[in-house]
């Protein structure tokens, strides 16, 4: 007879394919549609791209505000897609949730970062005003508070992928379909950096602390919802092996890594 348990286990190959393109849309909606589009339409004559920063011959605060902005927005537009979470297969639902959380955490992530260290995108925005350790405070509570909240919208839609049979394999469930993606992402964006002709300090400084850090909520997730009340939905079903979920991760992660980890130039 077959065995029922291994039927109704996620398929980790799986789930790493789905983290890592989650990770590639998030870092290509931040630099690319965020930063990359508002500096070229802001009159920027040379663009780069990269997967951790983006340079032009122009700066300004809508530039480096743009790519929190776009997260946010598209953090949103996920979430109305998660509106009516049961007409998607578990794999497909399952990443529209972990493009919620990255571009959530990401874009709160990012007021937190700038307000505590003064460095990152926001510590450009608010760059020049007085007094400046007034408004680093107020970026860093707003990170506080906002990632806070990020956590709890995250926490509502993957409670759903609980299940209520045993309590250890409901919390190794969540514990892998939350940790993944965070190891996941961190590797990818890692690897990614070294291409970087930014250099090692923009993967210690940039790379890594928008992924590891900003995705750190990941790891507290299963606990958050271990504690949390029964959600009332049906369970998400197994993640199955996913040939087309994997094969398109290799050929995004191939190009993630080698091509725009060691940037793109656009210029007129």
């Amino acid at each position: 007879m077959p065995d029922k348990r291994a039927s109704t286990k996620d398929d980790r190959l799986t789930l790493i394919a789905i983290s890592a393109l989650g990770c590639i849309l998030q870092d290509v909606l931040h630099e690319g549609l965020g930063h990359g589009v508002t500096a070229w339409l802001s009159g920027a004559h040379r663009v780069t791209m990269s997967t951790v920063a983006l340079q032009s011959d122009i700066e300004t605060r809508l530039i480096s505000a743009a790519g929190t902005i776009v997260n946010l927005i598209f953090a949103g537009i996920f979430w109305l897609l998660l509106l009516r979470p049961q007409r998607y297969r578990p794999a497909t639902r399952y990443f529209l949730v972990l493009a919620m959380a990255g571009n959530l955490f990401t874009g709160t992530g990012y007021f937190l970062f700038s307000g505590v260290f003064d460095f990152g995108d926001w510590a450009a925005v608010i760059r020049g005003l007085q007094p400046h350790w007034a408004w680093q405070l107020g970026l860093a509570l707003l990170g506080l508070v906002s990632y806070y909240g990020a956590m709890l919208v995250v926490t509502a839609k993957v409670a759903a992928f609980q299940t209520f049979q045993e309590n250890d394999k409901s919390w190794r469930r969540l514990r892998d379909l939350c940790w993944t993606p965070y190891f996941t992402d961190g590797t990818l964006a890692g690897l990614a950096a070294l291409f970087s002709p930014l250099g090692l300090f923009y993967m210690i400084a940039s790379a890594l602390p928008s992924t590891l850090g900003a995705n750190s909520g990941l790891l507290s997730l299963p606990g958050m919802i271990r504690g949390a009340r029964p959600t009332q939905e049906e369970p998400v079903g197994p993640i199955r092996r996913s040939a087309a979920w994997i094969a398109t991760a290799l050929v995004g992660s191939l190009l993630f890594i080698s091509v725009l980890g060691r940037g793109i130039t656009w210029s007129r």
